[in-house]
């Protein structure tokens, strides 16, 4: 499929790489290699999404969403590589370690890593398609020429840059192998999220979540291989350096969600080991087999949450006590701040909740502007909590995605007695996003809120950053949603449904925010 420059750069496509651009161009010369291969992301990450556009009958995905190949490849390394230009800022003033440079340039690599792998991923099955004589695709000499250049100069500029933090050419290569198991991890979870969860979402959001997720947990996983290391061998051998500080809270949010997706994995194995038992006895009745399959279900939850999650965080990190004690020490360090907090969301939740899902019962209003007053809503819960209590805050945010994975896995295996309740109260608050398979919606604005606070822990000589997703989801993507519904117009693509007088709309209270960074950022600092 061939589109002319004009047609091929559409508003959308124009707002990334402006956003692009805007980080390539505060980088150091030290970064240079970096910046070569964030600019060969962009430009092969465009090249796919327009041979992909209105041929994506390899996968099913969200019904009515553009593709945002582009925006989700580009995504996490140009976060990534943001971060990276801060933490060179840092260490040329001495502020940081070298161990902490590194980590975040192997975080780099790999995010590209596995937005690469997924890229090429997607040129291959779209260049099969065109070899099987599908006319939804069209390939060329010329496109493949352009693919494999794209792909063999990032592969250069990431071996040139793993040179410069690598004592030796054996490290070398034992990093870009750990890159390379990266980019397959990243396909392998691609294909089974959109084969598993089809009409989820788009190519785009999937990859974005594949990255995220390969990139925590390839980190989870190195941290542990290093801890092990060092603590069974000479540390001198350890030759993947992590050598950063972490904090309790990380470690024991890390350590939760790794229990959930353990948990996940094995109660799944149990539960078809157990049909494949239980098949020849059909006396009992099913409701029976409900009842003893959720006290399977919350037995294994339990073990997982407190044997197998705090061993994992004791072996990473010297805890002084079991974890969970800690978290009852830490919430009762400051008993008054923190626990009225507590009561403060609770209140507001249980009010919120309940006169909202009388209103979307009843209501005719639609569903996508109902749902902004949960972004309201987030302001008033997260706003204070972020200025006064900000690492109670990371903790609360840490409980309350676990929470939302549990009560999400309660909703799909329907696990008695809950499961049909939670299914029925979350439904009230889908729209067309959102499907019966999967409701990611209370995940989008949760991690909205929460990534830029946790991104921006260690060193920070931005004081706003941690407002940037409470700010934005909260007021931002609210006013853009109200504004755009109402009086959109003018779209920023064919196939998206963004128009750009809601984008204007969001951009405003942005502005104010900015011009009111410096009280903010004061006040932040006054309070840590």
């Amino acid at each position: 499929m061939v589109a002319s420059p004009l047609t091929a750069i559409n508003g959308e496509r124009a707002v990334v790489f402006f956003f692009v651009f805007r980080v390539l161009s505060s980088l150091p010369l030290s970064l240079l290699p970096h910046a070569l291969s964030l600019s060969l992301l962009s430009v092969f990450s465009l090249f796919v999404e327009i041979r992909a556009d209105g041929s994506l009958s390899l996968f099913k995905t969200r019904p009515g969403a553009s593709s945002g190949i582009m925006l989700g490849a580009v995504t996490l390394p140009t976060v990534m590589l943001s971060k990276l230009i801060q933490l060179s800022r840092a260490f040329s003033l001495q502020q940081i370690e070298i161990g902490e440079l590194e980590h975040m340039t192997m975080q780099f690599w790999a995010a590209s890593a596995c937005c690469c792998g997924v890229l090429i991923f997607l040129s291959i099955l779209m260049w099969c398609a065109a070899y099987n004589k599908n006319p939804h695709f069209s390939c060329s000499v010329w496109d493949a020429k352009f693919s494999l250049s794209c792909v063999i100069l990032f592969s250069v500029a990431s071996c040139i840059s793993l040179a410069t933090i690598s004592h030796t050419g054996f490290n070398t290569a034992l990093k870009l192998l750990w890159l390379l198991c990266h980019g397959f991890a990243a396909v392998k979870l691609i294909q089974h999220l959109l084969n598993t969860f089809p009409c989820c979402a788009s190519i785009g959001e999937a990859l974005l979540l594949t990255s995220g997720l390969v990139l925590y947990f390839g980190d989870m996983l190195a941290c542990t291989i290093s801890k092990v290391c060092r603590l069974l061998v000479s540390p001198e051998l350890v030759s993947i350096r992590y050598g950063i500080k972490r904090s309790e809270i990380g470690i024991i949010i890390q350590g939760v969600l790794l229990g959930l997706l353990i948990f996940s994995a094995v109660f799944k194995f149990v539960i078809h080991l157990w049909e494949y038992f239980s098949r020849a006895d059909n006396s009992e009745s099913r409701k029976n087999k409900e009842i003893r399959r959720s006290l399977i279900f919350f037995a294994s939850l339990g073990f997982t949450m407190i044997v197998v999650s705090p061993s994992w965080m004791m072996i990473v990190l010297d805890f002084d006590v079991h974890p969970i004690l800690w978290i009852f020490q830490f919430v009762l360090s400051e008993p008054l701040k923190r626990l009225s907090l507590c009561i403060y969301w609770l209140g507001l939740i249980y009010a919120s909740v309940l006169r909202f899902y009388n209103i979307s019962k009843n209501s005719k209003i639609e569903r996508i502007l109902l749902r902004k007053y949960y972004h309201l809503l987030a302001v008033s819960m997260f706003l204070p909590a972020l200025i006064y209590q900000p690492k109670f805050l990371d903790l609360a945010f840490g409980a309350a995605l676990a929470v939302f994975l549990v009560l999400e896995i309660i909703r799909v295996w329907r696990i008695w007695p809950l499961g049909q309740l939670v299914h029925q109260f979350m439904s009230a608050f889908t729209d067309h996003r959102d499907s019966d398979i999967l409701i990611v919606s209370h995940f989008s604005l949760l991690l909205g809120c929460a990534l830029p606070i946790w991104m921006s822990s260690g060193f920070n000589d931005r004081p706003l950053i941690p407002f940037a997703g409470i700010l934005s989801l909260g007021i931002g993507d609210t006013m853009a949603s109200m504004v755009g519904h109402k009086y959109g117009v003018l779209r920023w693509s064919k196939t998206g449904k963004k128009t750009i007088e809601g984008t204007a709309a969001a951009l405003v209270p942005s502005s104010h925010c900015r011009d009111h960074k410096w009280f903010i950022g004061g006040l932040h600092s006054t309070t840590r």
